[in-house]
């Protein structure tokens, strides 16, 4: 019998391994990725105290374009840069959210290290 490969299981379960290893802190708050097959997501997050600092993604008004493909993971990641300079951060540790460092979630790292934050 031939066993189906369950991909979010496999990916919440990579999402899980990299937990292990990072976390984020007031001094230097974590930079979440989530991405859906049309849109993509980022979050500014202070795990000590379980707040959300600031976030971004192809859903805001603010957006223009396309969010299922690299421009638009981009332009998310420029935004989530200005967003995290408003607040005053510059330094964030980045999870990829269980995703390959590749395409879209390597697009948004980019854009937001072009914005200005560093990882």
């Amino acid at each position: 019998m031939v066993k189906k490969l369950d991909r979010a299981k496999a990916r919440a379960r990579r999402h899980a391994r990299v937990r292990n290893k990072v976390s984020g802190t007031p001094e230097c708050p974590r930079l979440n990725v989530f991405r859906s097959s049309k849109h993509i997501y980022a979050q500014i997050i202070d795990d000590i105290n379980g707040v959300t600092l600031c976030a971004a993604s192809s859903m805001s008004k603010d957006f223009e374009g396309n969010g299922g493909n690299k421009e638009g993971a981009r332009k998310v990641g420029v935004m989530i840069a200005e967003a995290a300079a408003e607040k005053g951060i510059e330094n964030v540790v980045f999870d990829r959210g269980g995703y390959l460092y590749h395409g879209r979630v390597q697009e948004l790292a980019d854009g937001a290290r072009e914005g200005g934050l560093k990882f």
